[in-house]
């Protein structure tokens, strides 16, 4: 945050709003996982505000999909979903990586030293990690607020314009939070599969069998479905531009 005479800046109040938010609180009470701690550091509106929407939401899922999960359905389908998840986390972060370069290709061609920086106050802020993917999740959304101040800086330096500043951003937020809704549908999924599961007719172990195993092979359609929704598609979208617009959207790294 820079001192500034001629404007009163902020001094917390936007990390404040935030966090007062009762909708970002996601319900963690029944996460029983030990975590590794870190501590977060986003400047931008677009980091801070997903990951208080995202982050613990999207931990809360996976561990009862991971947990909840394993106790009544098959191994392999609760694999299966994760595998569906990871597969997402990696496209994203593949096309956040692409994204980064290409800003910093087009910062160095048009010779800007200097990136723009935010005046508010960083979310600092020391949570828990219970899993892998919900460390990979954590790292993409600091990616995400790595690729902000970028797009800023190419905005005002008329290297792009306003409606691609725009476009690019909406692509990159898109798939960090399109993560985190497919986790609370596959987690919903589970769910529903294992009531189904409560539900059956206690006829013997034949009949629990084969409910078992459709409740796999729903699962793992689900799982499929979801990876399927949302290509990322983050540095190909310049593609679907009119030619006057390839020229100043951001390409992908060479």
């Amino acid at each position: 945050m820079v001192e500034n005479k001629l404007a009163r800046m902020d001094a917390g109040e936007a990390n404040r709003r935030i966090l007062s938010k009762e909708e970002n609180r996601a319900d963690f009470r029944r996460v029983e996982a030990a975590s590794v701690k870190r501590k977060t550091n986003l400047r931008s509106a677009e980091g801070k505000r997903l990951f208080a929407r995202c982050f613990y939401s999207f931990q809360a899922s996976m561990y009862f999909i991971s947990q909840m999960g394993r106790t009544k359905l098959p191994h392999e389908a609760v694999e299966e979903i994760e595998a569906a998840v990871r597969k997402k986390l990696e496209e994203a972060t593949a096309e956040m990586n692409k994204a980064i370069d290409g800003a910093d290709a087009l910062l160095k061609t048009n010779n800007i030293d200097t990136v723009a920086t935010y005046d508010t106050v960083p979310f600092e802020e020391e949570v828990g990690i219970t899993s892998a993917l919900g460390r990979r999740y954590f790292e993409l959304i600091h990616k995400l607020d790595q690729m902000m101040p970028l797009l800023q800086t190419l905005q005002i330096e008329e290297v792009i314009n306003e409606r691609n500043e725009e476009k690019q951003r909406s692509l990159l937020k898109r798939s960090v939070l399109s993560i985190s809704s497919s986790a609370r549908n596959l987690s919903a999924g589970v769910r529903r599969r294992m009531n189904e599961m409560d539900r059956e007719p206690d006829a013997g172990a034949q009949p629990k069998q084969a409910a078992k195993q459709q409740a796999k092979q729903a699962t793992v359609v689900e799982a499929a479905e979801v990876v399927a929704i949302e290509p990322a598609a983050v540095a190909t979208d310049s593609q679907k531009m009119e030619p006057t617009e390839q020229a100043s959207a951001i390409p992908a790294a060479a």
